[in-house]
């Protein structure tokens, strides 16, 4: 088994009971080019390990579900963007599991080396600019510019996976891997979750430094609060496609919580579901999350894959856990990946009419260099 493979399971959304108790039963990887729908795949699979959850050794725990921005956006319907710069990761990944005894392994030391963009920051500020000018011309309303850098590895994976996945208000962290890939999420949104006809979003949207000012400037921000209503407008919109007529309601809007370093405004729009709507049916009304995408949400998809240089790979998708009937999904931002020889690490941010190109990347770097923090101070890995 890889060294990869081999480090510990964390699916975020799993009972905190089954999280050192998970033993792989059964795993499904599918890649943008495979063929077959996605959605319809994720719920077959996930239907064959629906048992009761009893906690018992051997008995059904629940499925980990990770989807990449392109998977997300085959089921939407929508443009796929650039090729993934970690191919190993696959676009649609299950793994089942089954309760086994407690295993606990400390994570060892590793190093990261230097952090190479794949795009700069001037090419970053040209890219939020012609956002701008596609809202000038009424193709999108609000549209999330993402950008990507990867640096070598070297050393435990776990140890690089505790690190991600144990940032302070990452309430949506996790770790799961594969043969010869890794993610580690640091996430602090919800995406979706479904308990009892139950179903709720909870769209993150604005950002500022997590100081007193910071706070009162992001509460006073038109921008970061015409941006935030923009995506829960999207977001209503999504679930209605799933609801029973008139349930959609917006239970909280524009409440800040802090992530690391930062503010964040964070919102729950909720409703009640169709009856016998599935897990394929949620899936293509959501997916990928507006927080991350834009509105129009198809239209913002044509428009970034012409911009982004880079394909999302498995972030901006969805990453959590099905078990006993509840559906419990993260958003994979702050999420790093890694392949046999380098981590990947992508960040961005939502363009309004009133966003400064400047402010725009100084915002997306402070995102990512928070994650790339905790992967620092190390020797620089071996190129």
């Amino acid at each position: 088994m890889s060294i990869l493979r081999s480090v510990p399971p964390a699916p975020p959304g799993a009972d905190p009971g089954c999280r050192a108790r998970l033993v792989e039963v059964d795993r499904l990887e599918w890649r943008v080019g495979d063929g077959g729908d996605p959605a319809a795949l994720a719920e077959a699979f996930c239907d064959e390990y629906s048992g009761a959850h009893t906690g018992a050794d051997g008995s059904v725990c629940g499925v980990a579900v990770l989807i990449s921005a392109a998977a997300g956006a085959v089921m939407a319907g929508g443009a796929t963007g650039a090729p993934t710069p970690v191919p190993a990761v696959p676009d649609l990944a299950l793994v089942a599991y089954a309760h086994g005894k407690r295993t606990d392994r400390a994570p060892g030391g590793f190093a990261v080396g230097e952090w190479r963009r794949s795009w700069s920051q001037a090419d970053h500020a040209k890219a939020v600019v012609a956002v701008q000018e596609a809202i000038g011309r009424g193709q999108v309303y609000v549209a999330n510019v993402v950008g990507h850098r990867s640096a070598p590895w070297s050393g435990d994976p776990a140890g690089i996976a505790a690190a991600v996945a144990s940032i302070p208000g990452a309430a949506w962290g996790g770790v799961l891997s594969g043969e010869d890939w890794l993610i580690a999420s640091g996430s602090p949104e919800a995406f979706v979750t479904v308990a009892g006809g139950r179903a709720a979003t909870y769209p993150i949207k604005g950002t500022a430094p997590a100081t007193a000012e910071g706070r009162a400037d992001l509460l006073a921000s038109v921008k970061e609060r015409a941006e935030h209503v923009m995506v829960v407008d999207l977001e209503r919109n999504d679930l209605a496609r799933i609801a029973v007529p008139g349930t959609v309601a917006v239970e909280r809007l524009f409440a800040l919580a802090a992530w690391d370093r930062l503010w964040q405004a964070e919102s729950t729009v909720v409703c009640e579901l169709e009856p016998g709507t599935g897990l394929a049916d949620l899936l293509r009304a959501m997916c990928p999350p507006g927080s991350v995408t834009g509105t129009p949400k198809l239209a913002m998809l044509d428009l970034a894959s012409s911009l982004e240089p880079v394909g999302r790979g498995p972030a901006m998708g969805a990453f959590g856990y099905v078990q006993d009937g509840r559906v419990d999904l993260g958003v994979t931002i702050r999420t790093v990946a890694l392949d046999a020889h380098r981590a990947h690490l992508w960040a961005g941010g939502g363009i309004t009419w009133r966003s400064d190109p400047d402010a725009e990347v100084a915002e997306a770097d402070a995102k990512a260099e928070a994650v790339a923090a905790r992967l620092s101070p190390a020797r620089p890995a071996r190129s």
